[in-house]
């Protein structure tokens, strides 16, 4: 663990830095990354040791709660903020919270001016969902020569404007294991093969949770059936609860409370003299 303060300058504690990401490339190691939103979802993030996470920025609190040590990313949707000023604003403050890296694949304008205030940025390269009308839909990218070299100058773009993280979705891992000695930028592996610095997968996938999992999920246990019987059980006793209710028999005598001994004839005296 290595002593830090955050960006709201509280004293804490984080299993990587940002020093530590960056000097991760060409150490030979790998990290996993994995996307909690529940309380129980940290708790097993933690359990099972995952080395870094990347959360919502309304469950910022939640992760300092459960996970105060671990090194945990923040984002931004496309569109959720219009102006330049909302952003900064908004990442500026998601930091403060206890964010240790801040994502947006706005423009490289964006990640320049969050990087001039020393807000580590995470940027998203190849399948970009919201941007998939551009690329003719939802498709690999980097299979061909010319795409790879096009990455490459992406990749020399971001580094010039100070990004320190990509998340590289759905490229062909020959091109990624061809660049990633190439950029200083950490690379995130989803859905591009072994060849990025961090594997990231989606909790969903990883559980089986997925209806529709994608080509590059792999889910490691099957919880989708014990999602469906802990759903069957709970609109079984919600059933028996109003059931219960309705017929007058529910709450039970061991979830009643009764008067003390000799207190209900007492008060039914007292009731009779009003």
């Amino acid at each position: 663990m290595k002593n830090i303060y955050t960006f709201g300058r509280k004293p804490a504690q984080r299993n990587y830095t940002v020093a530590d990401l960056i000097a991760l490339k060409g150490s030979g190691k790998r990290l996993t990354m994995c996307n909690p939103a529940t309380e129980a979802e940290f708790k097993a993030c933690v359990e099972a040791d995952i080395d870094l996470l990347t959360v919502w920025d309304v469950h910022l609190e939640m992760t300092r709660q459960i996970a105060p040590t671990h090194f945990a990313g923040t984002a931004m949707n496309w569109g959720q903020f219009a102006t330049n000023d909302e952003i900064l604003r908004h990442a500026i403050g998601c930091m403060e919270a206890g964010a240790d890296m801040y994502f947006t694949n706005r423009s490289f304008d964006v990640v320049e001016m969050l990087a001039r205030e020393s807000i580590p940025v995470q940027v998203h390269m190849g399948l970009v969902p919201s941007l998939s009308h551009w690329a003719g839909g939802l498709r690999a990218f980097g299979r061909t020569a010319d795409e790879a070299m096009q990455i490459l100058r992406t990749f020399k773009r971001y580094e010039d404007v100070g990004a320190i993280a990509c998340e590289i979705e759905c490229v062909a891992e020959d091109t990624l294991r061809l660049l990633n000695d190439r950029t200083s930028i950490i690379t995130i592996s989803l859905g591009s093969g072994n060849a990025g610095d961090v594997i990231f997968l989606f909790m969903a996938d990883i559980c089986g949770e997925a209806e529709n999992p994608p080509r590059h999920a792999h889910a490691f246990r099957d919880l989708a059936p014990l999602h469906q019987q802990l759903h069957t059980e709970r609109v079984a006793a919600l059933k028996e609860f109003q059931s219960e209710v309705r017929g007058m028999v529910f709450p039970y005598p061991a979830q009643s409370i009764s008067m003390r001994t000799g207190e209900l004839d007492k008060l039914h005296e007292a009731l009779e003299k009003v």
